[in-house]
């Protein structure tokens, strides 16, 4: 039997998703846990790699094992084991022919930005910066020419091309929320190479501060070379949100 489950996790004491020789990984501790269980070796197999320090709201594993009692059953057995900073939200059975990572249609993750001394209580989860109030027009501007299909070589880590040869991505939406001192970035697309909804993130702040124009993102973007203009944002920012399927 195959198994689709979502998971939610706080990635701030993790070594990111993906398993780690050190054991850090969010992979390793669910593993143990359904391994334990089902007294056998399980492997999972996730659908986003995310880094070390990011959150998760909505990420999708799946792995094969029979189990004859109910889903909440085994959802109470995992979180027995469980480290407390993760959470099985759903568990269901699914055909044979669903595979979490490449069944997936696209995702969505959110980055969030704060202007000044953020709640002890969430600081965790946002990119605290001590500046005066960013622009947020100008971010919400500049931002559009982020939307669609283009080469993102420019807005990636330098060695992104290691873990994905194809830098052409398409993003389908990018929406910017502000309440108060809190701008959110949500962004929805069929893929992403790595670090780079956290350089997005990092150059539409350069925007909001004045530091670099809207021109210039979409210069830098066409150019497919990674500049220092383009800060890569912290790893505390960032959350996946959710993952779509058919």
């Amino acid at each position: 039997m195959r198994w689709k489950c979502i998971c939610s996790y706080k990635g701030s004491q993790f070594g990111g998703w993906q398993y780690q020789p050190s054991g850090t990984g969010i992979q390793n501790h669910i593993e143990d846990a359904l391994t334990s269980i089902f007294n056998k070796p399980i492997r999972i197999h996730g659908c986003s790699r995310t880094d070390a320090g990011v959150h998760a709201k909505g990420q999708c594993f799946h792995f094969d094992s029979n189990w004859a009692h109910s889903t909440e059953k085994l959802t109470r057995a995992i979180h027995s084991i469980l480290d407390r900073d993760i959470r099985i939200d759903s568990i269901r059975s699914v055909s044979e022919n669903f595979h979490a990572r490449y069944s997936a249609l696209r995702k969505r993750y959110s980055y969030k930005i704060y202007s000044g001394r953020a709640h002890p209580f969430e600081k965790e989860f946002v990119w605290a910066k001590r500046d005066t109030p960013l622009n947020f027009v100008a971010m919400e501007q500049a931002s559009k020419h982020f939307v669609g299909t283009h080469d993102f070589t420019a807005y990636s880590a330098v060695h992104a091309k290691d873990k994905d040869p194809n830098p052409v991505k398409s993003i389908q939406e990018i929406q910017l929320k502000q309440k108060g001192a809190l701008i959110s970035i949500s962004i929805t697309g069929s893929g992403f190479l790595y670090k780079m909804v956290r350089s997005i993130s990092g150059a539409l702040y350069a925007v909001g501060r004045g530091d670099i124009t809207e021109k210039d993102i979409l210069k830098i973007l066409q150019s497919k070379k990674r500049t220092n203009k383009i800060v890569t944002a912290p790893a505390a920012g960032l959350s996946l949100e959710k993952i779509y399927y058919r």
